[in-house]
């Protein structure tokens, strides 16, 4: 039986293998890194030793959030994949298809934010779309493409991790859902937890990028000289994130579960909406994999820019296959396949409040 579409969502790695990567255009002998399953970027060859680095991704606006939040955001997320390969981020180009219902005081205000937020990361905008269309609605309101340039010998993927590095995460586990909930229900975290506490765990938005993780962590090197792939844990939070870097790379993990990071605002969060951390949305996790004599020196320059980290496994041999230890007790690790925020967000939001 062929693998159908998904009801919501990205496509399996089936639909991916057997429709779109057989036919991809035109191929070109420059083309380093193409599409692949688990891999955000595409690199191309510039020649005089210097790379292209590509992603596209929607782009994604939440009004509810406020402006200031949805356009950093919005930048956030698009710029996060580019520098999952530790070449900076250097051109957008963007497709927006707006509402009918956005006026030009709620574009002017996204717009400005979106702006500032690329000045930042050092993005410039270089060419793009803007219309107002029937059909087009929050939050995907079209795309982007986020462009690097940079040193051929300097970039990584999720497919160079090899037995005997060590995996790091960022952060923690379920930074996004957590995030997302706080700022949508904020009301609900206050009455089980109190003012206090909803206002700590809204500022978990805040954390929901990738940019500063993985551009802190290639200072210490890269590939031989320090780190060899870098991933942020989307869709499937950390369990599919870890099983997205093995399977890219061709590898096998041992994970410590009982050292990844899970925030204390994080966890009442994911409690109170009946979420797993572990398999919960979090975009503004990254899992590193680097040699083992960087690994210190990796958390080091990380904790430098007030970014948690801890070495939470390692990478061995594919034979030996993927597993987490909780407690002492061994178990496989396997990729949660349909993420339970999607599920819980529905069902916290036909509840009001």
């Amino acid at each position: 039986m062929k693998p159908q579409m998904p009801e919501i969502g990205k496509v399996s790695s089936e639909i991916f293998e057997e429709i779109i990567l057989p036919q991809l255009g035109r191929k070109h002998p420059e083309i380093l890194v193409g599409p692949q399953h688990g891999v955000d970027v595409g690199v191309v060859d510039l020649g005089n030793g210097q790379v292209m680095v590509t992603t596209t991704d929607p782009i994604f606006v939440v009004p509810p959030y406020g402006w200031e939040r949805s356009g950093w955001f919005a930048v956030h997320i698009l710029a996060s994949d580019a520098a999952t390969s530790g070449i900076r981020p250097r051109y957008i180009t963007m497709d927006l298809n707006l509402p009918l219902s956005m006026t030009r005081e709620s574009f002017e205000a996204m717009w400005t934010v979106m702006h500032r937020e690329c000045d930042k990361i050092g993005m410039a905008v270089i060419s793009g779309h803007t219309g107002r269309y029937e059909g087009c609605e929050y939050p995907m309101i079209g795309g982007a493409t986020v462009i690097g340039i940079g040193p051929k010998d300097r970039y990584v993927t999720p497919n160079m991790a090899r037995p005997g590095d060590v995996v790091i995460i960022t952060k923690g586990a379920a930074i996004e859902a957590a995030g997302l909930f706080a700022v949508t229900f904020p009301q609900r975290v206050a009455q089980r937890y109190g003012e206090s506490a909803a206002r700590e765990a809204e500022k978990i938005f805040w954390q929901m990028s990738v940019v500063e993780d993985a551009l802190t962590a290639v200072e210490a090197g890269v590939r031989e000289a320090g780190v060899t792939a870098m991933h942020d844990a989307t869709e499937c939070g950390v369990w599919g994130g870890l099983v997205e870097v093995a399977q890219a790379s061709g590898v096998g993990m041992t994970i410590d579960k009982d050292k990844i990071i899970v925030q204390d605002a994080v966890r009442m969060v994911c409690e109170l909406f009946g979420l797993d951390p572990y398999s919960s949305i979090s975009e503004g996790t990254l899992i590193i994999t680097c040699r083992p004599q960087k690994a210190h020196e990796v958390i080091r320059r990380l904790g430098d820019k007030g970014i948690p980290a801890g070495m939470v496994g390692e990478i061995v041999e594919s034979q030996q296959g993927m597993r987490y230890f909780e407690r002492g007790t061994a178990r496989e690790l396997v990729h949660p396949k349909v993420d339970p925020f999607w599920s819980a967000f529905g069902k916290a939001a036909s509840q009001g409040g």
